[in-house]
């Protein structure tokens, strides 16, 4: 019988070897670590649907972020949680208020680290959702154009305290436009705008709401969020917010919709961001504590396989310990 002398097989490897010729490798850079300050709490305050993640006071989120600056993290993403909330959401855009009594002390003790906030109402609206409602019988709707105007006031008082990005993650149609013209009048030329392009409706972020403390009293917000079932409408979306002037676009969350995370990067060659939400990060603990699986071995897996499907930027609330795991 004839021997096959060039039968094609796999590369057997040794450790080096794997190493040698890995495609795709984490780095603490790779990753920005989500705070939520409160102005409601003296001392931090467990989430217990997160374990492990905490609401912070103003005090404690700056010794928080420079912590992970020293774990080697390069950015912080914060959230607000105000004393009071409103239906016009005023603590979001106030110029005393949480965030921006956040931004300017962080970049006072860590000037170097880059701090991104989240630009949106619901933490701040009485109602819970993203922007300024209208009630019709038993319907509600989202006005798009008041919900602008105020996110506007706030992406600048955020400029204006200190913020190197601010992050829109509202899905309101012209905001970055109309964020990005309001920043450069108000000479915040270099205040970046990292937009959330393509944020579906999910089940993923229920615990989220618990440490933002922003559940919708009625409805839901699907009627402004994507369908999961949508990914060419995904694409529009970017395409459209790029063109407004967005300078990294995001998707969110991550392993439901890593096949729009791959088709944004390659199609846009934009730096692009992905969010590891909140449920995601529950599922896995919870697996872990159950014994199910090993948790850093199933973290490192998950973010790389984010990184390989085109993320610049991984948005997690591992972003500490996978700074330390894949530091050198």
């Amino acid at each position: 019988m004839r021997r096959l002398l060039h039968r094609p097989r796999r590369l057997r490897r040794s450790a080096a070897l794997r190493d040698l010729v890995r495609e795709t490798n984490l780095d603490p850079h790779d990753f920005v670590l989500p705070l939520f300050v409160s102005e409601k709490i003296n001392t931090r305050r467990p989430i217990p649907s997160m374990p492990g993640v905490f609401q912070f006071s103003l005090k404690e989120v700056v010794d928080e972020a420079r912590r992970a600056q020293d774990a080697g993290l390069q950015a912080v993403l914060l959230f607000g949680i105000p004393a009071i909330k409103d239906e016009q959401a005023s603590g979001a855009y106030a110029e005393n208020g949480v965030v921006q009594q956040a931004v300017r002390a962080l970049k006072e003790k860590s000037p170097d680290l880059a701090v991104i906030t989240d630009v949106c109402l619901c933490e701040y609206m009485s109602h819970g959702h993203c922007g300024v409602t209208r009630i019709d019988g038993d319907h509600f709707h989202v006005l798009n154009d008041a919900t602008v105007d105020l996110l506007v006031k706030t992406a600048v008082s955020h400029a204006r305290a200190g913020a190197d990005l601010v992050a829109p993650s509202d899905m309101m149609d012209g905001r970055i436009g109309a964020i990005r013209e309001a920043l450069d009048d108000a000479g915040f030329e270099e205040t970046g705008i990292l937009s959330y392009a393509a944020k579906f409706a999910s089940v993923f972020y229920g615990p989220f709401r618990d440490a933002a403390e922003s559940p919708p009293q009625f409805g839901d917000r699907r009627s402004y969020q994507m369908d999961c079932a949508n990914a060419e409408e995904a694409l529009r979306e970017v395409a459209l917010d790029i063109d407004e002037g967005a300078d990294i676009v995001m998707v969110k969350p991550a392993l439901p919709y890593i096949d729009v995370l791959w088709r944004v990067r390659e199609r846009f060659a934009k730096p692009t961001a992905v969010y590891h939400v909140s449920g995601e990060y529950a599922m896995v603990k919870a697996a872990a504590e159950k014994g199910v699986v090993d948790e850093r071995a199933a973290v490192l897996e998950i973010t790389t396989s984010l990184k390989r499907a085109g993320a610049d930027i991984i948005v997690t609330y591992w972003a500490r310990e996978l700074a330390q795991w894949t530091r050198g």
